[in-house]
């Protein structure tokens, strides 16, 4: 019954993703805005070439902001008398980051475009643009998305796949998206830049067995058992700050830094997939890349539902 119910929900969510990709378009800008895409793009290269981080925090923000309320820019919301944002939820505290890039950008927008540009569509683009900023894939971004007026702490807290998840626990959060276990796989593979601190991983590298012994202690050095909490460590030790597939090759090799990511090498359903990517990038970019447009169809605003925000961190 379980299985069943999931299924209708999948199929649900395909039929209004497939409704979503018809309000939005990949031209929306074409004459609102011209230069939107380009402000963005030499924005977001600018601030990767500087810290080539901000790449993954900026890819972070993005799908932290779809997975909750759908990609609506609540992510962005700071505190209000009448609601407690995301930023402060646990999976954000202290931990996501880029908020200042995408200030820049909107400034600029509104510069240029008064009252056009979304700051929700401004998170999907500079997601892409960082991917390609590292060496990653890009793809054609559906735009026209709208702002939302609120914003959700409890969802955020409960709807982010956590670190420390196990694959059953990842393939249900993920289906529930109306992801199938191969896309969750694919957009894990984002964890092949970026850097993750001490605290969300010192119980891996301490205790658990399934990862490589050099790497572990490797990784302790910065990462002790006690103190230390937001050292951080590349989530790909292999090319850090490189879009690729060797996050795939350190899983064969039992070097994934959080828990949830060796989950997907572990003797279970994903091994497979695993496998296939690691021995074949131009498909993970492929798998990758459509994933991505499919997050970022998740319950979109559109028509006149929600605003254009002026200010990302307020509501109008």
């Amino acid at each position: 019954m379980g299985d069943m119910k999931v299924s209708l929900l999948l199929m649900l969510i395909c039929l209004i993703t497939g409704l979503v990709s018809a309000e939005l378009s990949s031209t929306y800008y074409l004459t609102k805005c011209p230069t939107a895409l380009l402000t963005i793009n030499t924005q977001v290269t600018s601030a990767v070439i500087q810290e080539p981080r901000m790449g993954a925090s900026l890819l972070r923000l993005h799908f932290h902001d779809c997975f909750v309320q759908g990609c609506d820019a609540s992510v962005l919301l700071d505190d209000t008398a009448n609601f407690t944002g995301e930023k402060n939820a646990f999976p954000n505290a202290n931990s996501l980051r880029g908020f200042d890039v995408i200030d820049s950008i909107k400034s600029l927008l509104e510069i240029l475009c008064p009252g056009v540009v979304s700051c929700a569509d401004i998170l999907a683009v500079a997601a892409r643009d960082s991917v390609v900023a590292l060496g990653g894939p890009s793809w054609s971004v559906q735009l026209g998305r709208r702002d939302s007026t609120t914003a959700s702490f409890n969802l955020a807290n409960s709807e982010l796949p956590a670190p420390t998840s196990d694959l059953t626990t990842l393939i249900t959060s993920f289906s529930y998206k109306g992801f199938t276990t191969q896309e969750l796989v694919a957009l894990s593979g984002a964890h092949t830049i970026g850097q993750g601190r001490c605290k969300l991983f010192r119980t891996r590298i301490y205790n658990e067995t399934n990862i490589d012994s050099s790497y572990a202690q490797s990784v302790q050095a910065n990462c002790p058992s006690t103190g230390g909490d937001d050292n951080l460590s590349p989530l790909d030790v292999t090319t850090p700050n490189t879009f690729d597939n060797a996050y795939f090759t350190n899983l064969q090799s039992y070097k994934g830094l959080f828990h949830s990511d060796q989950e997907l090498f572990n003797g279970g359903s994903t091994d497979s997939q695993v496998n296939a990517y690691s021995t074949n990038s131009a498909t993970f970019s492929t798998d990758f890349a459509n994933a991505m447009i499919k997050m970022g169809n998740l319950s979109p605003l559109t028509g006149s539902s929600g605003q254009i925000r002026t200010d990302c961190k307020k509501i109008n």
